[in-house]
């Protein structure tokens, strides 16, 4: 006989797994946040699979970035669970290398074409600095010529990803490139 509370025709195991669904999906989620902390709009990733829930950026498998400045700072927020990042680049045998860091890798490992590497994160706000072309000729042997492909993998928050030409000092960004905003005086 019909379960006159079940309206729909299903069992109640399928509305079971209807519901796990509508609920792991509403645990993965990427979208635009206010964090309090630092008073900014930011992008937050979060995921119980960190390795579904991504942006990349180019969008498009068949587009490169294209960027050779040898420097990428990501300004990311420690959320406490497993987060990582990865960097897809070019080197001067035209070989496409991928570097992938993580918070929960505990050792760096080289191999052909990636590698992966132990991140430590402080509680909050850190800014992440990878120096690429250093870390393509120390895994590799080679020179970096440019980066093709950046992806962040949940569970973080993002204020900011931009490449330079070096490293700068706090004093020489401007003000949206910093971690804090400077404190508007109001008198």
């Amino acid at each position: 006989m019909d379960d006159p509370s079940n309206s729909n025709g299903t069992d109640d195991n399928d509305s079971d797994e209807d519901n796990d669904k509508k609920s792991k999906e509403k645990e993965s989620y990427v979208q635009m946040v206010d964090d309090e902390l630092i008073s900014s709009k930011v992008i937050e990733l979060l995921s119980p699979n960190l390795s579904e829930t991504y942006i990349t950026c180019p969008a498009l498998l068949d587009r490169t970035l294209g960027i050779k400045l040898p420097f990428i700072v990501l300004i990311a927020k420690n959320l406490g669970k497993y987060f990582s990042f990865e960097i897809q680049v070019l080197d001067d045998k035209g070989e496409t290398r991928r570097f992938r860091a993580s918070n929960y890798q505990v050792a760096t490992r080289v191999k052909p074409y990636i590698t992966t590497m132990p991140m430590r994160l402080d509680p909050g706000w850190n800014q992440i600095v990878f120096n690429l072309a250093d870390y393509v000729k120390r895994a590799y042997g080679t020179n970096y010529v440019e980066t093709t492909r950046v992806t962040v993998h949940a569970n973080c928050r993002l204020r900011r990803i931009y490449f330079t030409d070096r490293l700068y000092a706090e004093e020489e960004l401007p003000a949206e490139f910093k971690l804090f905003l400077p404190v508007q005086r109001t008198t």
